[in-house]
């Protein structure tokens, strides 16, 4: 019967309908609620950023206004303000760095502006030669910014005066000093917190793709193994983040007395973090030659997939044992194991060097099974043992005689 022709009072699309209904309103539920999370997860990593800021502005705007005489205090808060929010890296260097773009900006608007007077293309040739100046200097990208900011605040807040280059300066050498002071003296970020805070995420999503990578390779699922290797791929900002984070930790912990006594801690979390690291790009690798292997119909024996599950295991047990404190024994032997299970995918070496490898993988799988045992090294090595055993341990979990 044509749809037209169909009774009014057929009901059978309705529970069909409330089915998708609920479906619909189950997904956007979770949505909602990742959302939330996620938000309540940034509001705990970046909240102290909010009241360094706040109390940095505060502060360099009353010194300015009562101690410089300053009535209108504009580049002290913006400097202080923009030395809070640059604490996820190296304060210092970028301190520099802003005062060197401020002193630029501070030339380029005094001398110029006096001459040509204020208007549209007056700003956009004051700008643009500081940026060009802060490039010619090899600036980096808070140079760039701060010399243009700065460029246009001289040109369209502040009067063509050349006398007053040097009050404005001192504006901005008092904000960095005391962004620096909020930042590292009075109100100093958690470095463990952070760093754990930073991590957690991190690792959780990866492990997540290596969960799903496995399943996709058991089933040769192309589509999926991509879908792995483009998360991983999509780990890279927050590598950044977490490498920023640690910067400012090491900073905080060298230079912020209240922080002192946690410095041998955060030596252990800071080579944990850096060996993460390294063991998520050998991960990341080892999904790219994965994704070559199927497209090429390379074999990938069951062993493979296993030995990737407890690779992914093994990083998070890991976390755990570290945020934790306990001695992580279990990962390591995860670890160890996952390095047999790719040696046994791979197959035994001919033990007579004239005669060919009777390897069970292709070129990619090769490469791939490569990359697993960088990462198990790392994760050793992450675990606090020591570079130089992590890899012995892992050359006789994989060596040839144990898969007879």
């Amino acid at each position: 019967m044509p749809a037209s022709e169909e009774p009014a009072n057929d009901v059978g699309p309705a529970p069909r309908g409330r089915f998708r209904a609920f479906w619909a309103s189950l997904h956007l539920r979770e949505r909602s609620e990742r959302a939330l999370r996620i938000r309540a997860w940034r509001v705990r990593l970046f909240g102290l950023l909010a009241v360094q800021a706040g109390v940095a502005a505060a502060i360099t705007w009353f010194v300015s206004f009562h101690f410089l005489h300053n009535p209108t205090p504009i580049l002290a808060p913006t400097t202080a303000v923009g030395i809070v929010a640059a604490s996820m890296g190296s304060r210092v260097r970028r301190t520099l760095e802003l005062l060197a773009g401020i002193t630029l900006g501070l030339a380029a608007g005094d001398l110029l502006m006096p001459f040509f007077g204020v208007g549209p293309w007056q700003t956009g040739v004051v700008v643009g030669l500081a940026i060009i100046v802060a490039v010619l200097l090899k600036g980096g990208g808070s140079l760039l910014v701060q010399a243009g900011g700065t460029a246009v605040l001289i040109a369209t807040l502040e009067p063509p005066v050349r006398e007053l280059s040097i009050p404005r300066f001192v504006d901005a050498a008092l904000g960095g000093l005391i962004g620096i002071a909020v930042g590292l003296l009075l109100v100093p970020i958690h470095p463990q917190r952070t760093l754990q805070r930073l991590a957690g995420p991190l690792v959780g999503r990866a492990v997540a793709a290596l969960a799903d990578l496995a399943r996709a390779l058991r089933t040769r699922d192309l589509g999926k193994v991509e879908g792995s290797l483009n998360t991983m791929r999509d780990l890279s900002p927050q590598l950044t983040a977490l490498d920023e984070g640690l910067t400012a930790a090491e900073e905080v912990v060298r230079l912020a007395p209240l922080r002192w006594r946690e410095r041998p801690s955060l030596a252990f979390h800071a080579a944990y973090i850096r060996h993460l690291e390294r063991s998520l790009h050998s991960c990341r690798s080892m999904a790219r030659r994965l994704t070559k292997a199927l497209r090429d119909d390379e074999p990938i024996p069951a062993e493979f997939p296993a030995a990737i599950d407890l690779l992914a295991n093994s990083a998070w047990a890991l976390r755990c044992s570290i945020c934790s404190h306990n001695e992580p024994r279990d990962p390591r032997e995860q670890l160890l194991a996952a390095v047999d299970l790719v040696g046994r995918a791979q197959g035994k070496a001919a033990r007579d060097p004239t005669r060919p490898h009777t390897h069970r993988l292709g070129y990619s799988g090769m490469i791939a099974a490569g990359e697993l045992r960088l990462a198990a090294q790392d994760l050793l090595s992450a675990s606090g043992m020591d570079p130089d055993k992590a890899a012995a341990a892992v050359r006789r979990a994989g060596e040839p005689d144990r898969h007879d």
